[in-house]
């Protein structure tokens, strides 16, 4: 202790000449002096400071723009540093150093001052993050920040964005940028810039010639509103091909879910009312992979694909054995035996699973969508439904058409007395082909399980419209059923729009019964002596 006052004046020493190094590395930073500006008190300087920041080039001006914009960007009351806030819960908040961008521990929220913003200048952050995106080395991220500049450039930022387009590589990067300058010259009344926004489907482009089409210049709104319909007639066509694409793949959905029951009601005349059900328990499946296979959907997806069908063929198998067998060549029975399967199969998933919907999650593979032009994009888990559609197709045309098995179909199905004759067994036949078309089914469900909840009562959705695709396409004929399948839910996402659902169904219904007044046995009807007679 007696020690301490000699030592005292040494110590003060040491702590200045720590503390003096760090103080002048402070001052010598020239972020201290950016971030000086930004806490200035008028909004006008702080808009300077904010280009100012931008033009430094300096590698931390996203994080200090983003902590700004957030809120997060804060001062010392005491006058002193300038900190990221973290979180901003409770008392003590956590802290990074805005110069060195390195952890500060804790902070009491009332020793800090917020810099506050307005609503212009929010505006401006927005623009200026947009910017500072341009000089990344990705071009898909400079896509992504010169289409967020459409519609929001400014005088300020003009001669910056001219620099840009000059020096950039990408075309597209190139076009979004040279569209967004046409915009702010259109704002400022130059007629000459509708020419480079002309045949531009982005809706920004389309609001700012809308708002030029309502100008007091005449000759700048005839522009406009030339420009807008040229725009107009491409947005039809688009339109077009996006009802095409949701027609063909609520089509594919129809293929999935009918192509199984062509192949059962072709071979065994079998009128199925559980087959729906049999879709259902395939999406079933789906879920029930998710719970085994947490945190993993497309893995799950994967595995479903198989169990899903090997599910549906044993319960087909099942119900072939037990009900089907003893009613053949009794079709109102069999029609009524199905119909009483599929109420004990809805009640058993009610009552072991749930009355209540399941939710699958698609994989990130299968989310958002591609973008073909900015006013036509197809989404991922129809496109996937699509091919996955196709795909099952393909292998059932190649089991029918290169293996025994198929052949035996195909001669039980034109003439199954013939093919006893010639010693096939129809028995075994029938409950092969009726535990494929019962696998088919359990496809479908896991392909519906990407586009719907997954429900007691999903399949009671698609088994009416099944019939109709097989009806339509011909009894036990995979073309047939492919083509009409499609060719009905392009009908039907047309007819919705102006006709509604239930009036568009109602149509369809009485499209197929007057073509079948023509041709009974459909587009493509089955061939042999069976078929004739």
């Amino acid at each position: 202790m007696r020690m301490l006052p000699r030592l005292l004046p040494g110590l003060l020493c040491l702590c200045l000449l720590i503390g003096l190094p760090l103080a002048a590395q402070a001052q010598d930073d020239p972020g201290q002096a950016l971030l000086e500006s930004i806490a200035a008190d008028s909004y006008a300087e702080k808009g300077e400071a904010i280009e100012a920041i931008i033009a430094s080039g300096d590698e931390r001006s996203r994080r200090w723009l983003e902590a700004l914009l957030d809120g997060k960007l804060q001062r010392h009351k005491d006058g002193g540093g300038f900190v990221i806030v973290l979180e901003n819960r409770g008392r003590n908040w956590p802290v990074v150093d805005a110069l060195s961008l390195e952890g500060a521990g804790e902070m009491s929220r009332r020793d800090l001052d917020r810099i506050g913003i307005n609503n212009a200048l929010r505006g401006q952050l927005q623009s200026a993050l947009a910017v500072l995106d341009l000089y990344k080395d990705d071009a898909g991220d400079r896509r992504e920040a010169a289409r967020e500049l459409l519609g929001s450039v400014d005088a300020a930022m003009v001669e910056p964005l001219r620099d840009l387009v000059a020096g950039e590589d990408d075309a597209e990067v190139r076009r979004l940028l040279e569209q967004a300058l046409a915009i702010h010259r259109l704002d400022e009344g130059e007629i000459a810039a509708i020419t480079e926004l002309e045949g531009s489907l982005n809706g920004r482009v389309r609001a700012a010639l809308s708002s030029a089409a309502r100008s007091d210049d005449p000759d700048l709104a005839d522009a406009a509103m030339a420009a807008l319909a040229d725009i107009e007639q491409k947005m039809k066509l688009n339109r077009g091909l996006e009802t095409l694409y949701f027609g063909l793949s609520l089509g594919s959905v129809l293929v999935l879910a009918a192509i199984g029951l062509a192949i059962t009601f072709g071979v065994m005349g079998v009128i199925n009312m559980a087959h729906g059900e049999l879709i259902m328990l395939g999406a079933y499946t789906t879920w029930a992979m998710q719970q085994l296979l947490p945190g993993q959907p497309g893995l799950a997806l994967v595995v479903s694909i198989p169990a899903g069908f090997l599910v549906a063929a044993l319960a087909g198998i099942a119900i072939e054995r037990g009900v089907i067998q003893f009613l053949k060549g009794r079709p109102l029975e069999t029609l009524l035996a199905t119909f009483g399967v599929s109420l004990i199969l809805q009640q058993l998933v009610r009552t072991v699973i749930s009355p209540q919907n399941r939710s699958v999650v698609s994989p990130d593979w299968m989310s958002g969508s591609l973008m073909i032009n900015e006013g036509l994009s197809l989404t991922l888990n129809r496109l996937f439904v699509l091919g996955f559609a196709l795909v099952v197709f393909a292998c059932l045309m190649l089991v029918m058409r290169r293996t025994r098995l198929g052949l035996e179909v195909r001669a039980v199905t034109q003439n199954r007395a013939m093919a006893r004759c010639m010693g096939i067994r129809a028995t075994r036949v029938d409950i092969l082909t009726f535990a494929l078309g019962s696998g088919v089914a359990g496809l479908a469900g896991v392909a519906l399980s990407q586009l719907t909840n997954v429900g007691p009562n999903l399949g009671q959705n698609y088994i009416i419209d099944s019939f109709m695709v097989v009806v339509f396409g011909g009894v036990g004929n995979l073309w047939g059923t492919l083509v009409a399948g499609l060719s009905l839910g392009v009908i039907n996402q047309v007819l919705e729009p102006w006709a509604g659902a239930v009036l568009a169904k109602i149509i369809v219904l009485v499209f197929i019964i007057l073509f079948i007044q023509k041709r009974p046995r459909g587009l493509f009807p089955q061939k042999g002596r069976a078929a004739e007679g």
